[in-house]
Order: structure tokens, then C-alpha cells, then sequence
């Protein structure tokens, strides 16, 4: 059979079409690769699965394909991509999760973890599974002389009762919060993780479900909160319920976005300097002495930056990329890392993403504070940013260069994720733009941010034209 590999092995993942570029016989050729690339045989691996119709098969076929060459299956069923990291940390195992995020149903996808929750991008191991996956695709997959064993086991307690420690909601103050789990694993961790589905204490917190029947093909709308349009009816249920808040995942449950009491949605720049506050606080409180690290990609908001300075923090800039900050986690020993797509990483969480805890935090900031969440929220969203803008473009080549030529005069740039150009506007105040190609598609991503609106939105304008001349 024909595979354009190179198509459905990402920079930090598989993904494909079901049946068409993604497998049965792919996904078994993928899980023999991985065990033999990571040495595995003869050892434990995790298998989870999100609630795509195509998932339950597509981890039948990795346990094959995985046990053939001598690896130990543990299947946890049903979970969040964050879930299996909980599982790959506390047992130390590598990890393979079938998920295709925030993709449509017609889409399935793997995320593979070493043990301890690391990440494996293409330069970190996930190219060479994929050489030989070729391999066993072409040649067949040859069952070693002991094969491994498959068992179950549910984490979602332990997980829980994890997550509950490292952020204690017990004595906020009560509160109602609207939760959108798009029909995705949401809807299977909040009930155990901010309810009692798990046997855990009742919280202060009273949750108005929205869309948490786990259903693959995403009858509501696409788990993608990402997109405005995806946050429609979560901001409209917030204000009709009065609630204090509101919180949407998306389908694997890893990411999560916040909306305030009025509607209006909570940067995730804004939650990124609310967490690394709340962090640094936490570690200084616990001890912790000398260089505390925290993480931030450079299209967040210059407010993070500002905000781990301020409390006596290292801050360092990063490229964007999940397994890119999963690995300088690990490097420098940060407490925490935020990306502006909402993936927030932590220290205590064996340096992975995990929106839930994320979301648990700004519930406890919010709990432990008489002002309303858009109060709260106003004072880490001082500045103006134009959001992620998505061009599609024929010569990216041409068009950054067109950017630079056009600016040379008036910014300084840097390289180090795209092009970064910073400058002063005729009113003094400060502006910048990030823009980077896809590593996918032939789109270029825009990011501008200023002090002032109409410098934004001027500077935005411009670059934009520059980009579709």
C-alpha cells in the first residue's frame, strides 16, 4: 500500500485521515517502530484513547503491532491526552495516545511520549519510528520469541486525587462555572477532577455542563476553541446563567480556554501570567531558592515577560512548538511554560501540558478574590494584540522578504522563530509583529501586539497587505 508518511508524521505527532492516510496496518507498522526504536521489549507501554469512533480499533491495532515485538500493554481505555501523561509520569513508561486534538472526527492521530512524560518530536526519535515503520509496513512485522501481554488499568482517580494536590480547591469561595467539553474527554475528566465522579470531596463549585456526552463526531461544534466561532454558545450560557465563568476544552482535553462573567474570552496570554505568578509564588512559599525558570513562547503578550520579571523570575523565550517546550522544560527545570494556544506546561506535571490544571488555577485565583474574573483578568491584559492571523501565501520566501525590506528602517528584527521586529510608533510607544511559515501548509501566521490600539491596528494592517501583495 502507498503511505505519504512524510504527510502523516508531524513535527510533534501522526495525524491523518481515517482509512485513507491513516490505518490499520499503519497504526501496527507505527507501534512496532516505536518499540524498537525505544528499546521496549520486554517492558511496560501505555495505550489511551480519546472518544473518536475509529480510536478503540486504532489502539487494538498498536497493541498488536506493539506486542508482536515484546512490549507489555497497558490500556487505560477512554482518556485525556493529559490523563495519559499523569499515567507515563507516575508510572515512568513511554506512552502512546490516539488523538487527533481539536481536529475534525474524520482525523485520528498518535502522540507518543517517552517514559516520564517526555515528548519525541521528528528530531527527537519520532522520524526514525517513522523509517521503521516503513519498514514493517513493506516487509510485514515479525513477532519476536516473547511476545507481550495486554492488561487494563484506570488511572482517572489517581489522576484526580494528582491534580487536586498540586492545586487545592477546597476553600474558595463558591462559585458557578460553565464548562463547554465540546463533546471531547472533558467531559470525562471535569466530573472527576472539579466534581465527585471519581469519589473525591465536593467542591465549592457548582459546573453547568455543556456538550459532555463523548461523541467523535462533534455533533455541537468542533472542538476547537481556538476558534471564535467555537466559543459562541459557551459565552452565551455564561452570561444566560450568570455564572462566574467559563471554561472550554478541546476534544483530547489538554488545552483549555477561559471566558470571563461578561462573555468575553481570557487571553491565554493573560492565564499564562496568571499561572506563572501563582507558580513562582507557590515554589518561593515551599523553599525554593535561587534561579526560578519560567517558560513563555514570543507571540505571547510582552505582559508575561513583564510579570515573571516583576516577581523575581527567570524568564526565557522559546520557539513555539509543544515538543520544543516539553524538552526545555526538562533543560532548564522551569516551573512553568505558556504558549499563546493555550497549552500550559508544568514543572510538578513532569514538564507536559495539562489544560485542567491550568483551569484549576485560575479557579483558585479567581476563588481566593473578591473581584469579578474580568477584574482580575484586566490587569494581566494591559496591552493590545491582534491575535493569530492566518495567510495563505504562494511565496512565503518572497513575502518575508518583502516584510523586512519594508521595515528596515523602523524595527529591529530577530530570526529566531520566523521574523520578530520591534519598534517605536510616532507617539512613542512600543509595537511588534512575529511572522512565521507553517511547518505544514503554505500559510503564513501573523502576531502584532502595542501599547496602543490604533498602533496595532496600523501596524497590523500593514503587514497583513504586505502579505497577500
Amino acid at each position: 500500500m502507498s503511505v505519504n508518511w512524510n504527510a502523516i508524521v508531524k513535527t510533534y505527532d501522526v495525524r491523518g485521515l481515517v482509512d485513507i492516510d491513516l490505518t490499520e496496518e499503519v497504526v501496527a507498522a507505527l507501534a512496532a517502530g516505536f518499540i524498537d526504536e525505544l528499546e521496549l521489549e520486554g517492558k511496560d507501554v501505555i495505550v489511551g484513547y480519546d472518544m473518536r469512533d475509529s480510536s478503540p480499533r486504532f489502539a487494538e491495532a498498536f497493541t498488536r503491532g506493539a506486542n508482536a515485538r515484546g512490549a507489555n500493554v497497558i490500556s487505560l481505555g477512554l482518556c485525556s491526552t493529559d490523563e495519559s501523561y499523569f499515567a507515563s509520569g507516575h508510572l515512568n513508561l513511554a506512552a502512546a495516545m490516539f488523538t487527533a486534538s481539536h481536529n475534525p472526527a474524520s482525523y485520528n492521530g498518535i502522540k507518543f511520549s517517552r517514559a516520564g512524560a517526555r515528548g519525541i518530536s521528528l528530531d527527537t526519535g519520532l522520524a526514525a519510528i517513522r523509517d521503521r515503520a516503513k519498514e514493517f509496513l513493506a516487509n510485514g512485522i515479525p513477532a519476536v520469541s516473547q511476545t507481550g501481554t495486554t492488561s487494563s488499568r484506570d488511572v482517572l482517580v489517581d489522576y484526580a486525587t494528582y491534580l487536586r494536590k498540586l492545586v487545592d480547591l477546597s476553600k474558595v469561595k463558591p462559585m458557578k462555572v460553565v464548562v463547554d467539553a465540546a463533546n471531547g474527554m472533558g467531559g470525562l475528566t471535569v466530573p472527576a477532577v472539579l466534581g465527585t465522579s471519581a469519589g473525591l470531596a465536593s467542591l465549592p463549585i457548582e459546573i453547568v455542563e455543556m456538550y459532555f456526552e463523548l461523541d467523535g463526531t462533534f455533533p455541537n461544534h468542533e472542538a476547537n476553541p481556538l476558534e471564535p466561532k467555537n466559543l459562541v454558545d459557551l459565552q452565551k450560557a455564561v452570561v444566560e446563567h450568570k455564572a462566574d465563568l467559563g471554561l472550554a476544552f478541546d476534544g483530547d482535553a489538554d488545552r483549555c480556554f477561559v471566558i470571563d462573567e461578561n462573555g468575553n474570552p481570557v487571553t491565554p496570554s493573560a492565564v499564562a501570567a496568571m499561572v506563572a505568578r501563582r507558580e513562582i509564588a507557590r515554589v518561593r512559599a515551599g523553599g525554593e531558592t535561587g534561579d526560578v525558570t519560567v517558560l513563555y513562547n514570543l507571540i505571547t503578550s510582552k505582559v508575561v515577560a513583564e510579570v515573571i520579571a516583576n516577581d523575581g523570575a527567570t524568564g526565557e523565550r522559546t520557539k513555539v512548538g509543544h515538543s520544543l517546550i516539553k524538552d526545555r522544560m526538562a533543560e532548564t527545570n522551569a516551573i512553568f511554560g505558556g504558549e499563546h494556544s493555550a497549552h500550559y506546561y508544568f514543572r510538578d506535571f513532569w514538564g507536559a501540558d495539562n489544560g485542567m490544571l491550568a483551569a484549576m488555577h485560575v479557579l483558585a485565583e479567581f476563588g481566593s478574590q473578591p473581584e469579578s474574573l474580568s477584574a482580575i483578568a484586566k490587569q494581566y491584559n494591559p496591552y493590545f494584540l491582534s491575535g493569530e492571523i492566518n495567510s495563505t501565501v504562494e511565496d512565503v520566501p518572497k513575502a518575508k522578504a518583502l516584510i523586512e525590506e519594508t521595515f528596515s528602517s523602523r524595527a529591529e528584527f530577530d530570526h529566531f522563530d520566523g521574523i520578530t521586529a520591534k519598534g517605536i510608533a510616532e507617539d512613542g510607544s512600543w509595537w511588534w509583529f512575529n511572522v512565521r511559515a507553517s511547518n505544514t501548509e503554505p500559510l503564513l501566521r501573523l502576531n502584532v501586539e502595542a501599547k496602543n490600539e490604533s498602533v496595532m491596528a496600523a501596524i497590523r494592517d500593514e503587514v497583513l497587505a504586505l502579505i497577500l501583495s
